[in-house]
């Protein structure tokens, strides 16, 4: 069995990331005391005026020209201009200079300073490290040295100098935690950020935002574990903060742990059961899995508790449209229509509703209503396939012609509309003819292997043998065109040995795939390996009790002689699939 593309917008379940720990805006023109614009400091420290040395007490500047310009206030002067003027090089290296010649801590202090506001990582650690020379138990210096060793990866001394901090800072001791675990948090080095973070913080602290800076730098570096532990502690200890909760849960989405990123916003909501914010994400993240029954309630109850939020009302009529709640749906759209920014939002999906609920005339009236904006292209493909079903082809074409796609997406939507109004009225070669028009040159993945899809209705194998091969030329790895493939092969030829080679290496790709299972059930058949063929046909009937699946279990059972278990096989299909024409081919064939 080979599977067909289907589309379906969810763009409306999406949650955007936060942007946590965001690194530092440009900075304006330096000025002499602006410290808290590079980093926050454990210690408030005021910059003096002026040097501690009288620099005017200097011996006279002599004459000589080389002599002028290493006198240590002619450079101080030249960095103080060249700073002014953006000329932030010259203003480096001048006070570098400047720290080499002499002994005054403010001058360190302000050629790290200079440097940092350069960005200049090597020349700011030198610095540093001369300012603590000077003033060692200045703790701000010794702040700004941990930072600069992180940035260049450089743990062991960063360590020594955050434990000084630790150790002699006499302020909260929460606070200093907390200016060590936001310092770390804004370096790049993320690895080298979590190695410190590890030494110098307490693992035993209860403060969140701590916790939080931990959990995020864990899951950049991929130590999912460590990060987990640490937001455990925080949803114990304190209440969520939705932008807290969207940053981990995005952070968790990104490593693939969708189903954790639920567990953490369950355990968050019943701290604050309450908390409209919280709820929303965990009710979208509920409708991103598929899990549309339990994000209809969550969505509910949000209704409830804020009936004027339009996100909730919105995100409420879909899921009951897409759980076949009707009236409910028609309801919230309706709600939905009276606020006049989202009357084409609720005039598009009053249209699904009325599709769903087998009402065409609504459902045109309803997408003709849709006139502005993201809605308009596909309420007017809509339009072509309602008017197709009802023998208004001509119209129907018209209407596509009409379109003008703003994307490849919306361009190849066109074509495959037209080429299925077109193959539903089995008019297959003008159906090809809009395949071939479209694929002119082209290659896209999506419409090649859908005329090789038509190609097999009208038997031309040869057509779709050459489509999927060429799929495969590009991507070997194409489960779907190796699957069609193989089974086409085994279906329709006697190369029964090369499709059962195609469908084993579709099924490594995709091991639990229905479509695939159900074509190495066929070819194990085909090969004349039939009670190899039963389980895979079994797995497949088991996630979806399909018509073509059940005809070919049904057949390999009554090949194997076990003919009242293919009776019950066909006759469970046929209850909901009365006309099947598989079925009764297979039946009629067999039982004759």
């Amino acid at each position: 069995m080979f599977a067909s593309f289907l589309f379906r917008g969810s763009a409306w379940i999406g949650a955007g990331a936060l942007a946590l720990l965001a690194g530092c805006a440009q900075h304006p023109r330096l000025q002499p005391n602006s410290v808290a614009q590079y980093l926050e400091p454990a210690v408030t420290v005021v910059v003096p005026t002026r040097p501690t040395e009288d620099l005017l007490q200097f011996p006279s500047v002599p004459a000589n020209q080389a002599q002028i310009e290493t006198d240590p206030l002619y450079r101080l002067l030249v960095a103080e201009f060249a700073g002014q003027r953006d000329q932030l090089p010259t203003a480096v290296e001048q006070y570098a200079e400047l720290v080499r010649a002499t002994k005054d801590p403010a001058i360190a202090e302000r050629a790290t300073k200079m440097a940092l506001f350069a960005h200049d990582t090597a020349a700011a650690l030198v610095a540093a490290e001369r300012w603590i020379v000077l003033a060692p138990e200045n703790l701000e210096a010794r702040q700004i040295a941990a930072a600069m060793y992180v940035r260049v990866g450089e743990a062991a001394p960063a360590i020594v100098h955050l434990k000084y901090l630790l150790a002699h800072d006499h302020g909260a001791p929460g606070n200093k935690l907390k200016i060590i675990a936001n310092l770390l948090g804004h370096e790049e080095d993320r690895a080298t950020a979590l190695a410190v973070m590890e030494q110098v913080l307490d693992r035993k602290t209860v403060d969140p935002d701590i916790l939080l800076m931990y959990a995020v730098l864990a899951l950049r570096v991929d130590k999912l574990d460590a990060s987990r532990s640490a937001m455990d502690q925080l949803v114990t200890k304190a209440d969520i903060n939705p932008n807290i909760a969207l940053a981990y849960v995005s952070a968790l989405q990104k490593q693939g742990q969708a189903t954790e990123a639920l567990n953490f916003l369950e355990r968050a909501l019943q701290r604050t059961p309450e908390e409209f914010g919280l709820r929303l994400i965990y009710a979208r993240l509920l409708a991103e899995a598929e899990r549309f029954e339990a994000a209809r309630e969550q969505f509910l109850r949000l209704n409830r508790q804020m009936p004027d939020s339009l996100d909730a009302l919105y995100a409420l009529g879909l899921l009951n449209l897409q759980t076949n709640r009707l009236t409910e749906a028609t309801r919230n759209f309706e709600a939905l229509k009276r606020n006049p920014d989202r009357v084409d939002d609720a005039n598009f999906y009053l249209g699904q509703v009325a599709e769903a609920g087998k009402k065409p005339a609504d459902a045109l009236k309803a997408y003709r209503e849709v006139v502005g904006g993201s809605n308009v292209f596909p309420a007017k493909v809509r339009i072509a396939v309602l008017l197709a079903a009802q023998r208004q082809v001509a119209a129907a074409r018209e209407i596509l012609a009409g379109l003008k796609p703003e994307s490849n997406e919306q361009h190849r939507q066109v074509v495959l509309v037209e080429a299925d109004i077109l193959a539903k009225r089995k008019d297959y070669a003008n159906a090809m003819a809009v395949f071939d028009k479209a694929l002119n040159g082209n290659y896209d993945t999506i419409l090649l292997y859908s005329r090789a899809m038509l190609a097999e209705r009208m038997n031309r194998v040869d057509v779709l043998e050459a489509d999927l091969r060429e799929i495969l030329r590009r991507e070997p790895k194409n489960s779907d065109a190796l699957n069609a493939l193989g089974f086409t092969l085994a279906d329709r030829t006697a190369r029964y040995t090369e499709a059962h080679e195609l469908i084993e290496r579709a099924l490594e790709l995709t091991p639990d795939n229905f479509y695939v299972l159900d074509s190495m059930g066929w070819v194990l058949y085909r090969l004349g390996r039939l009670e190899e063929a039963v389980p895979y046909l079994q797995r497949a009937r088991a996630q979806r009790n399909d018509p073509e699946v059940a005809a070919h279990l049904g057949e390999v059972l009554w090949v194997l002689g076990r003919r009242e278990d293919a009776r019950a096989v066909w006759n469970s299909a046929l209850n909901t699939h009365p006309e099947d024409e598989k079925i009764l081919n297979a039946i009629k064939r067999l039982t004759k």
